[in-house]
């Protein structure tokens, strides 16, 4: 079990790191490892379930299908995706670990 959000953190791979933290019914909160990962080319989320990110460290490109141009988040930076919002990582930071926070939420 985490008792930290940064330590201790992973070390880079060529896939994201995710932990759950904390899981209740309707209530998922995890934390997400980046190292330069984007979501493949084409590829889009469509999660049945809302999304409320926050970006701890480093810095990345999110992208919502309905909008015309990618959102730079800076650590400090939050956002809430509705369930069914397609959505996509364009960019992570390949300098420097980026660490997100996520809480999903809903039924499904």
């Amino acid at each position: 079990m985490l008792n930290n959000l940064f330590s201790p953190l992973p070390a880079a791979t060529a896939q994201e790191h995710f932990d759950e933290l904390l899981t209740r019914p309707g209530l998922c909160i995890e934390r997400i490892v980046s190292h330069g990962q984007a979501s493949p080319a084409g590829f889009w989320y469509d999660q049945p379930n809302g999304e409320w990110v926050l970006l701890l460290t480093g810095s990345a490109g999110l992208r919502l299908e309905h909008e015309s141009c990618e959102r730079v988040l800076q650590p400090g930076d939050f956002l809430e995706i509705p369930a069914r919002c397609r959505h996509r990582v364009e960019w992570t930071d390949s300098a420097r670990v980026t660490v997100w926070l996520a809480v999903h939420f809903g039924d499904s």
